[in-house]
C-alpha cells in the first residue's frame, strides 16, 4: 500500500509542478511577416513573455506603418516600411527632429550596402519597385536600448544583415 501511495503522491505533484511554472514562450520564427532566425531576435529582445505584434504595414498595397513587437505592454522592437518614389537620405532620418526614424550616433555598416546602424535602431534601404515607390526603406528603433549604450550596435547590425535582406524577398525585390 505504501508503494502506490508514494506513486500517487509523486504524480500529484508532477501535475502540480507542471501546471504551476508555465512553459517559457519562445522567440517567434517570423517577425512582423519576415522570417528570422529566433536566435537573432534575441540577441535584441531579452524578454519572451507574452511576445505579440501590432501591425499596420500593407505589403500587398504598400502602405507605410510600422509594425511593434511587444513583451506584454512594452515595445521591444519598432519596425518603420515605407515605400517612396525617390531614395531618401537615411542620415537626415536617422538624425532628423521626428521620431519614426531616428536612432542615435549612427554609422554606415561597412557590410550592408545603404544602411546606418545606430546604438539603439537601424535604418536600411533598397531599390524596390512596387506601386507604393522605386524604393523600400526599413527603420528599426529598440525602446529598451538606452541611447548611449553602445554594446548593442553589433548585435543590431547582425539582425539587419538577415532581416532587410529577407524582408526584401517577402516584397518580390530580393
Amino acid at each position: 500500500m505504501s508503494a502506490v501511495r508514494t506513486v500517487l503522491v509523486s504524480l500529484a505533484f508532477a501535475a502540480c509542478a507542471s501546471c504551476a511554472v508555465p512553459a517559457p514562450q519562445e522567440m517567434p520564427g517570423a517577425v512582423c511577416g519576415t522570417q528570422i532566425d529566433p536566435g537573432l531576435t534575441r540577441l535584441l529582445v531579452k524578454s519572451t513573455d507574452d511576445l505579440h505584434e501590432y501591425n499596420r504595414v500593407d505589403r500587398p498595397e504598400t502602405i507605410t506603418g510600422p509594425c511593434v513587437l511587444l513583451a506584454g505592454h512594452d515595445p521591444v522592437l519598432e519596425f518603420r516600411f515605407s515605400w517612396d518614389h525617390s531614395a531618401t537620405d537615411l542620415m537626415y532620418l536617422a538624425t532628423g527632429s521626428g521620431s519614426t526614424s531616428q536612432i542615435t550616433n549612427p554609422r554606415i555598416s561597412e557590410a550592408t550596402a545603404k544602411t546606418l546602424i545606430g546604438t539603439d535602431g537601424a535604418i536600411s534601404q533598397a531599390p524596390c519597385r512596387t506601386k507604393g515607390g522605386n524604393y523600400f526603406t526599413l527603420t528599426l528603433q529598440l525602446p529598451k536600448i538606452k541611447p548611449g549604450d553602445r554594446a548593442h550596435r553589433g548585435d543590431i547590425e547582425r539582425f539587419m544583415r538577415a532581416y532587410f535582406p529577407a524582408t526584401l524577398r517577402t516584397l518580390g525585390c530580393g
